[in-house]
């Protein structure tokens, strides 16, 4: 896991994942989010912990990442497979394998339990630096295309 820590997030994370979050989607997609609505979006889930949790990364304390993980019942497999959303890490720690470490510590806890089956996540078609980590990191391109809806 290298030399910061990786765990899962506590409510007291709120205000520092919102603020992540919002400047990832100016960085990403030039999308300005409101602020108010993704703190509240965020404290959602530790409202809720049967819809997901957060895990983040800490370097001596300080919050240098966050990653969503969304629980989606697969009636296939009987289990829950967690989805992959929200990556964030600070600009200056990025390059350093934090997603690789974010990613074992979650695929450990699937391999270990008998509910989750598995991780799933969707990435931009034109994210060709993300799509060489995602199959380096031993995920396949699936066969499904995505559509959505969204008010």
């Amino acid at each position: 896991m290298g030399k910061y820590t990786i765990k899962i997030a506590d409510s007291s994370y709120v205000n520092t994942i919102a603020d992540f979050q919002v400047k990832m989607a100016l960085e990403t997609e030039d999308y300005k989010l409101d602020l108010a609505t993704v703190t509240k979006g965020v404290q959602h889930i530790f409202d809720n912990q049967n819809v997901g949790r957060y895990v983040i990364v800490e370097d001596n304390g300080k919050c240098i990442a966050s990653m969503l993980n969304l629980y989606e019942w697969s009636d296939w497999r009987c289990g829950n497979v967690l989805w992959i959303h929200s990556l964030f890490v600070i600009e200056e720690y990025r390059r350093q394998g934090i997603f690789r470490d974010m990613y074992e510590f979650v695929k450990n806890e699937v391999d270990a339990s008998e509910d989750l089956r598995g991780l799933r996540l969707y990435v931009e078609k034109n994210n060709d630096r993300a799509q060489k980590t995602y199959k380096a990191m031993g995920m396949t391109k699936e066969h499904y295309d995505m559509y959505e809806w969204l008010k």
